[in-house]
């Protein structure tokens, strides 16, 4: 089915039904990560107890961290506009420790008082640019996605309705806008590169620039989970 087909017939109902069909976490040798192999000389040309794909679905990769990896969440905010769903996504504040000036979904760390993944993702939504848990419907979730700074993160995807206002937190957020679900769908639009980060260290990740906004790394990963997901039979 073509993006256009896809969105045409695309309804909360139907994002939900697909995040909740059976599907199989992609083994390590699934095409993408067959064909960026393929790319670089296989494993043999890279350290594989190093080797990064920063893609949902595949085994996590090995840690370094002697601490447990951090439990997180964010929303994958799916605004249903007259047009079609739109991705909302934020930019991140250039002054950050971590992942300044990136973008990315509303989320963070799950705190101990949050009872499930959706609520830490509604919290930290809310917290990061204001917009209330009354607007977003829980459809279901995307794979868990480990980063490389040691997140547990499970993606938590929401049908957001209009209108609503929105409030940047000024220490997180920069900016906040939206980018057409169909994009995303659109398998042209999907970019694979990698980057040796150190001697031996080779990452793989995604990247779907949009206009000036380079969207890329674990948010163009969870991304192309939604395409995966909501593509799968077609």
């Amino acid at each position: 089915m073509t993006p256009p087909a896809l969105i045409a017939n695309l309804s909360r109902a139907a994002v939900r039904a697909s995040l909740a069909a059976p599907r199989q976490p992609r083994a390590a040798g699934d095409n993408a990560t067959a064909q960026y192999l393929s790319q670089v000389g296989g494993l043999a040309a890279v350290d594989e107890t190093k080797f990064t794909f920063l893609r949902p679905g595949t085994p996590w990769p090995p840690r370094t961290q002697d601490t447990p990896p951090v439990p997180a969440a964010v929303l994958v905010p799916l605004v249903e506009r007259e047009g079609g769903f739109t991705v909302l996504l934020t930019q991140r504040t250039a002054d950050l420790k971590a992942h300044a000036g990136q973008i990315s979904f509303p989320g963070g760390k799950l705190e101990a008082f949050d009872a499930d993944a959706a609520a830490g993702a509604l919290r930290e939504t809310a917290e990061e640019i204001g917009l209330a848990p009354t607007h977003i419907e829980i459809l279901g979730q995307l794979d868990p996605y480990m980063t490389v700074t040691n997140f547990a993160v499970t993606p938590v995807v929401g049908a957001v309705t209009p209108p609503f206002d929105l409030t940047p937190d000024p220490v997180e957020v920069a900016d906040i806008f939206e980018v057409p679900l169909a994009f995303f769908l659109d398998p042209a639009n999907h970019q694979r590169h990698s980057r040796k980060i150190a001697e031996g260290v080779v990452r793989g990740y995604y990247a779907m620039p949009y206009g000036d906004r380079y969207i890329w790394g674990a948010t163009a990963g969870m991304l192309i989970n939604l395409y995966d997901v909501l593509t799968a039979g077609t």
